[in-house]
């Protein structure tokens, strides 16, 4: 479970999927249909699953974060997903890719942190450590660069306050207990206001975000973007979810003939996800 903190930071540092309440899982019944355009034998999430036909994929500038997600490694076809203890979740038929990162060994990474994981892993890898920065649900700012020089935050009643306690640590483990700690005091709510609004479909690019911002709120990310003659886009989305388990891509049992692929608006009044109904559709970008 997410750390609970006493008295109003409760609400203001534990706010994500469900720090504090679940989100209501939405559960349509099994697709059956098999998906014979689906690559099982390639590894990245570009490989394994083709536009549909008449469709194909945008290219992403090569180094971006849309890049990185298109690009990125998955488990073998079939991968279950697995909660951070390591067993499976029960809901095994709503996703058609189990990305290839861990989840950690507590309750942490959940929706909200699913894709801060990936952007911070996106900017720590391509040498732009000094732009990974979140902010808690509360509010406060706590970056890497502040982080790897030994800053802790320290919780006292309503307030949070930062003091340099440890010794200098860039290590990627060290970075690890960095993710650990905003998994920890971020969510939803953070995430929305730390991100911008996409206003037009067409602006719309992997690393994107749809989110319910709240008590309980929820987010899937753009994973791929395809597009047609006509200018018309599908895409791709993955999550992660509660409890902590494997970020994910999902399927679309509201459209088998595309499944994974979804039809998206920016403009639509709600957008059913495999998982989630988003209402209304609130699509932001880092």
């Amino acid at each position: 479970m997410k750390k609970i903190i006493p008295g109003f930071l409760i609400s203001l540092l534990t706010v994500s999927c469900d720090k504090g309440k679940t989100a209501e899982r939405f559960l349509p019944e099994p697709d059956h249909h098999v998906q014979e355009n689906i690559q099982k034998n390639k590894n990245t999430v570009r490989e394994r699953f083709p536009a549909p036909d008449g469709y194909g994929w945008i290219k992403s500038q090569p180094g971006s974060f849309s890049y990185f997600i298109e690009h990125f490694t998955l488990k073998p076809y079939g991968s279950p997903i697995l909660k951070y203890d390591g067993t499976q979740i029960a809901t095994q038929h709503l996703h058609e890719a189990v990305f290839d990162i861990d989840t950690g060994t507590k309750d942490l990474q959940q929706c909200a942190d699913a894709i801060i994981r990936l952007r911070a892993e996106y900017l720590f890898k391509t040498g732009k450590s000094d732009e990974i920065r979140f902010h808690f649900t509360s509010g406060d700012l706590l970056s890497w660069t502040a982080y790897r020089s030994g800053i802790r935050a320290f919780v006292n009643g309503n307030s949070v306050s930062f003091r340099k306690t440890a010794a200098y640590d860039d290590s990627y483990g060290n970075f690890r207990n960095y993710l650990d700690l905003i998994f920890n005091y971020a969510g939803t709510l953070s995430l929305n206001r730390e991100t911008e609004p996409v206003i037009k479909t067409q602006d719309l690019k992997a690393g994107d975000i749809l989110i319910t911002p709240g008590s309980p709120g929820h987010v899937v990310f753009i994973a791929g973007v395809s597009s047609n003659s006509k200018g018309e886009r599908l895409f791709l989305l993955g999550e992660g979810f509660t409890p902590a388990q494997s970020i994910h891509i999902l399927s679309n049992p509201f459209a088998s003939e595309i499944s994974p692929w979804y039809s998206l608006r920016t403009d639509d009044p709600e957008t059913k996800t495999a998982g989630y109904i988003f209402k209304p559709s609130n699509f932001r970008k880092f």
